[in-house]
């Protein structure tokens, strides 16, 4: 026997779902603003890069909820006093990431995980590439010596800027072995680009991210890139020699182009800011303690870098 609901009752219930859904929308568009509001304060020139990608679809959303992911764990390290704190950061993110993916659980009540719940729900994202993101932050974190070599930086690049890539393209549905070799190429550029850049940052912290082969190579000891002081010429030589790497790997990137899913290119467009640091750091003399490197956007204004970012997005290209 069917039971019908009629009259006042029916339309209380028709209340309470529409009243129930207006208010999932609403935490929704909270989460979503603090995903937008994190990735501006902490990463602005990929928030001027997630601004191209098409509202329409939820491509957008998705990629401000991974670039806020990046930020929350990218920042553990240098929002913790020491790096047990970070550690312990590090593992509450990759147990609130195994409870997402697992359902077994409850996810943690946090704006970044209920937004990333909400896209792997609609678009089905990888968890091993946000493990490999937190498994290298959480080496990061317990580093105690500059890296060994290029290589070392090059797969810390991979493992955090490429993967990173890799989930956005998932978010955009895009298969492609072309894409994801020049998100690879991509990220790896952007990565180490943004280790130089930030080397007078770690340079207060007494942490140094020129690879020990490259320092002593050119005659450069920690201790000289600590006190950072301007215009050291084996300093310079040797960010140079690091920066050839990032730019060989953007030249890769950029070589695939034409092989890319035009779907895909937007989400390349961390090669302009890329190359725009690098053009900078050129500028310089490559000096990484030189002022310029902090003005604005990679070195210019934000308007010139969202102009430049649009031109690349309208004709399709990075």
């Amino acid at each position: 026997m069917i039971f019908r609901v009629r009259g006042p009752f029916r339309v209380l219930g028709l209340i309470s779902h529409k009243r129930a859904g207006e208010g999932f929308q609403a935490l929704r568009a909270s989460a979503l603003n603090y995903c937008v509001n994190q990735v501006r304060r902490y990463d602005y020139k990929n928030y001027l890069c997630l601004l191209q990608l098409p509202r329409s679809g939820g491509l957008r959303d998705a990629a401000f909820a991974l670039r806020a992911f990046n930020v929350e764990t990218a920042t553990a390290k240098d929002t913790a006093r020491d790096p047990s704190l970070a550690t312990l950061r590090l593992a509450w993110w990759k147990d609130s990431i195994d409870k997402l993916f697992s359902r077994a659980a409850a996810t943690p009540e946090h704006p970044v995980l209920s937004m990333l719940d909400h896209v792997n729900r609609e678009r089905r994202l990888s968890k091993h590439w946000f493990s490999r993101i937190i498994d290298a932050r959480v080496a990061d974190a317990e580093l105690s010596a500059p890296p060994r070599d290029v290589g070392e930086i090059e797969r810390y690049a991979e493992s955090t800027a490429s993967a990173l890539l890799y989930l956005t393209l998932e978010a955009a549905g895009v298969r492609s072995t072309k894409a994801d070799h020049a998100a690879s190429h991509t990220g790896k550029a952007a990565g180490i680009s943004l280790l130089l850049e930030a080397t007078a940052h770690h340079s207060a912290k007494r942490v140094c991210y020129i690879p020990v082969e490259v320092a002593v190579k050119h005659g450069v000891s920690q201790e000289d890139l600590y006190r950072g002081v301007r215009g050291d010429e084996g300093v310079a030589r040797a960010v140079f020699e690091v920066a050839s790497v990032a730019h060989a790997h953007l030249e890769k990137a950029r070589a695939l182009a034409k092989d890319v899913p035009r779907e895909a290119s937007p989400v390349m467009l961390p090669a302009v800011a890329t190359d725009e640091f690098l053009a900078t750091l050129m500028r310089s003399g490559f000096d990484p303690f030189d002022p310029r490197l902090r003005r604005g956007v990679c070195g210019v204004s934000p308007l010139w870098m969202l102009l430049k970012l649009k031109w690349h997005s309208l004709r399709g290209s990075y």
